[in-house]
């Protein structure tokens, strides 16, 4: 394995479909630690520094959610849940914990390397072409994965970091949901999907301890977001 092939969390409790998972992401060049439940999920967690993580909500020993949790207390990297196919509110539970998108199970692997692809490209640092932004005293810096608020740096996950960055270069300007899905999450929006919203709301809390009513994100019925900078400069 290249020494600078992207390091994999997989956790799913299910020893065929990991060994299946984890078999074809290694024939695609990643490096993978395969796990079967929630401890061992923390434990080599703890061991690695792991570039992404796909995660399995229903896991014995400790469930996913808590593994989640875990990992959002002290990391940004980008996690995927797997999540049961139409089980939207498991979905919904995860992206409010801090992930960053899911994928519905059953699900070919193909289709898994295809959201962590979109993710790994979208929290590079050099996905940073056009430099950082400022809208008022909000300040984005793709390169540097750091928001701040009149110097205050706010935490963000990159999913978040990457939503905010795309609001804030069309300020005042409305963003379609349909445009922010492919950019943000390597997908098209698909009916009843929510992700976003979840980031979103989100996002509106963070800004809410620091910005209060300076900076805030309008939905735009039947279109998506705005960032609106209030006595912005």
């Amino acid at each position: 394995m290249a020494s600078d092939a992207k390091k994999i969390l997989l956790v799913e409790d299910e020893k065929a479909i990991r060994d299946a998972v984890a078999a074809y992401l290694e024939r695609e060049g990643y490096w993978v630690v395969g796990v079967g439940d929630g401890q061992s999920a923390i434990e080599e967690f703890e061991k690695h520094q792991f570039d992404l993580v796909v995660l399995d909500l229903m896991l014995p020993k400790i469930p996913g959610e808590r593994v989640c949790r875990t990992i959002r207390d002290t990391s940004d990297v980008p996690i995927i849940m797997l999540t049961a196919k139409g089980e939207i509110e498991d979905r919904i539970i995860g992206l409010e914990l801090g992930a960053d998108d899911y994928v519905p199970k059953p699900c070919t692997p193909r289709e898994l390397v295809a959201r962590m692809r979109a993710i790994l490209r979208r929290t590079s640092a050099n996905d940073n072409s056009s430099g950082p932004v400022q809208v008022g005293k909000l300040s984005i810096d793709l390169s540097q994965r750091r928001v701040t608020y009149d110097g205050q740096p706010i935490a963000f996950t990159g999913t978040e970091l990457a939503l905010i960055e795309m609001l804030a270069r069309h300020a005042g300007e409305p963003v379609a949901k349909a445009d922010i899905y492919p950019r943000i999450l390597g997908r098209p929006l698909g009916r009843y999907d929510r992700a976003i919203d979840v980031h979103i709301s989100s996002i509106r809390h963070k800004l809410a301890e620091f910005a209060r009513d300076d900076i805030l994100i309008e939905s735009v019925r039947g279109v998506g977001y705005q960032l609106v900078a209030r006595g912005a400069a």
